[in-house]
């Protein structure tokens, strides 16, 4: 079997599931081609995983002080060029497209006839008890025709009775006792801001990351340009994280036991669900609005969160896939939702 994966390439949410799956990929010696899109060549770090992967411009939102910008948004995006990179995608070698929100494989996939398997936070949408938040009749056309896929296999904090997987975490990682700093990774806001906030409470250690940033020391904040080996360190070692609603940190805080305060990035219905769903079930605390006096709050209160241990769902996932039939997840899903001692679905 041979496998296109494509990867979006916004925020690091989809690379970080590219990775735990790109692992199992290796260990079972399937044969994968990895397309990613949505950020400049120069943007992405540590990729080696990936081998010889290949890079589209794609599609992608863009963000301006914590809200969607419309207008940036169309700014950047080339249809003309996203047109001719679906159309000259050349698919004849793969059996099958793997696409986690990755719009130019997914939109080749259909167009030539290939079966196309959607994997991600967004395929779990639209299931009638999913919590949803803030979404337009726009939102919907977008989550539908974004990446559009033959089978697709949602991943969720919660089963939400869907047939949704639980969220693609590493189960080796777990939190280290005694943890003081406070690892802030709020990449859709203004970073100046964000600083300047966290020197207003000095009581606190913070450990501010972007990709905007160069490594430095401002009085009680140290920033530190993303990396994955670095942020993974402080994040197990951490007290607390406050973050942007995406999906795949606050996994990783959910399934380690990590206290969260997340603020959803304003007019994105996916973070906006997000922080419904973290409400719904008690496992995070929203904040509407990037502010001292929130998170001085959470910080006095903050709460001990109960480890989710979520099972290796990149594994099981692998399995599946080589199985071969795309047709039926159902098997899957109620395996893992067990294996987290989580009620089965109902009928």
């Amino acid at each position: 079997m041979k496998i296109l994966y494509g990867v979006q390439g916004t925020g690091n949410g989809h690379i970080a599931r590219a990775r735990m799956m790109a692992k199992h990929f290796s260990d079972r010696n399937i044969d994968v081609q990895y397309l990613f899109s949505g950020r400049p060549a120069d943007k992405f770090f540590d990729m080696e995983p990936f081998g010889d992967y290949q890079l589209r411009h794609g599609l992608t939102f863009v963000t301006e002080n914590g809200k969607i910008s419309n207008l940036k948004t169309v700014m950047a995006a080339r249809p003309l060029q996203f047109i001719e990179d679906v159309r000259a995608l050349d698919l004849s070698e793969y059996d099958v497209i793997l696409t986690d929100f990755e719009p130019v494989t997914a939109w080749a996939g259909r167009l030539k006839g290939k079966p196309v398997i959607g994997m991600g936070h967004q395929y779990a949408f639209g299931y009638p008890d999913v919590p949803e938040r803030g979404v337009s009749a726009h939102s919907k056309f977008i989550m539908k025709y974004f990446a559009p896929v033959n089978h697709r296999l949602g991943l969720h904090w919660h089963h939400f009775n869907a047939p949704i997987l639980p969220p693609i975490i590493n189960p080796e990682e777990t939190l280290k006792a005694g943890g003081k700093h406070i690892v802030v990774y709020l990449p859709f806001e203004n970073q100046q801001q964000v600083t300047e906030t966290l020197k207003t409470l000095p009581d606190w250690k913070f450990i501010q990351y972007s990709p905007e940033l160069s490594d430095a020391e401002e009085g009680n904040v140290s920033l530190r340009k993303t990396s994955l080996h670095g942020f993974k360190e402080d994040l197990c070692s951490a007290r607390g994280v406050i973050c942007n609603s995406g999906f795949e940190l606050l996994s990783e805080c959910l399934h380690m036991g990590l206290a969260a305060l997340t603020k959803p990035v304003s007019g994105q219905s996916e973070q906006l669900g997000n922080a419904a769903a973290l409400e719904k079930l008690g496992h995070a605390h929203v904040m509407n609005n990037f502010a001292a006096q929130p998170i001085q709050h959470w910080l006095q209160n903050i709460p001990e969160q109960a480890p989710q241990q979520y099972p290796d769902v990149a594994a099981a996932i692998c399995e599946w896939l080589l199985d071969g039939n795309w047709n039926n997840s159902i098997g899957l899903v109620e395996s893992l939702w067990q294996r987290t001692g989580r009620a089965p679905l109902t009928a």
